[in-house]
């Protein structure tokens, strides 16, 4: 299943309610769902971690699920948000002044890394941090801090503000020996725009879909991820991967438009146009995305 350059191809989270009947059997059991997912991707970007500490049990039990299946198989993980927001992100901006991290954070934060690390599955971990973070010497200097400290992990950091988009800043990323994440995201005041960077021996990106309308409003936050890439779309991003895995020993590829599956079509349709081949495709997707059919092995 492994692409050229060895990209690994997958999806932001797996345990959503809108996934039930459309990627996963109507049927399937909660507990069976990376065990299913595995059997089609090489790659999930674990999400929770955002919001709560991996259990160090679980950790081990996703990693025995996804190796029943698929030897090839990984996960990333996002970094806790005690470390990259503020705790009332929604009311003030984020920087080095806000965030706030509790005393025993990072101690339970490593030790699930740590169950799936030592496992040899952890293929990188993500430190997104919000639009709000600019590029400012304070929250540079936090980010040298935060990299001290998880610096055991293959850590790749995502910022979204054009503040950062600067070739010093780039060079900076690259002697502190940690990957620079290259996000597809509705283009919104100073949004950073896509890019094929490559500043450690990890490459990331991540497709959160551009769904301009949802973006910023308060509603569901599913549906700002509601989005489904076109063809044509897709195609960009397949020549940027390649660009980046060129650059790299291994690249992640995350589809993070989540709403209804779609991040699980994206995901397979770019497997098929970067490997040039038809794919394995979970049978309740396809009637709700007919286009899969055109590469969906039978």
């Amino acid at each position: 299943m492994g692409a050229p350059g060895n990209i690994k191809i997958g999806v932001a989270g797996f345990s959503y309610k809108d996934w039930q009947g459309v990627v996963y059997p109507p049927s399937l059991k909660s507990s069976a769902r990376i065990e299913y997912l595995a059997q089609f991707l090489e790659l999930i970007e674990i999400n929770t971690s955002f919001y709560g500490h991996i259990k160090p049990a679980v950790g081990k039990e996703w990693c025995r699920a996804a190796l029943s299946v698929n030897p090839k198989f990984v996960f990333t993980a996002k970094l806790n948000r005690a470390f990259t927001h503020s705790p009332v992100a929604v009311l003030e901006p984020t920087s080095a002044k806000t965030i706030r991290p509790a005393a025993t954070d990072e101690q339970d934060a490593k030790a699930g890394y740590d169950s799936i690390a030592t496992q040899g599955m952890l293929g990188a971990l993500l430190a997104q941090f919000p639009i709000s973070f600019k590029c400012t010497d304070e929250n540079r200097a936090y980010v040298e801090r935060l990299v001290e400290r998880f610096r055991s992990y293959p850590l790749v950091l995502e910022i979204r503000h054009a503040s950062w988009n600067e070739p010093d800043v780039f060079r900076w990323i690259e002697g502190l020996g940690i990957g620079l994440c290259n996000i597809d995201q509705p283009l919104l005041g100073r949004a950073v725009g896509p890019s094929a960077h490559a500043t450690s021996a990890v490459g990331y990106i991540r497709l959160h879909g551009r769904n301009y309308k949802q973006w910023f409003a308060e509603t569901n936050v599913r549906d700002r991820y509601d989005y489904l890439y076109s063809t044509k779309e897709l195609a960009s991003w397949k020549d940027r991967a390649l660009e980046v895995a060129e650059k790299t020993e291994t690249t992640y590829v995350v589809a993070n438009n989540h709403n209804l599956g779609k991040a699980a079509v994206n995901a397979l349709q770019l497997i098929s146009m970067i490997e040039a081949r038809k794919v394995k495709v979970p049978a309740t997707l396809v009637p709700r995305y007919p286009e899969l059919e055109q590469i969906a092995s039978r």
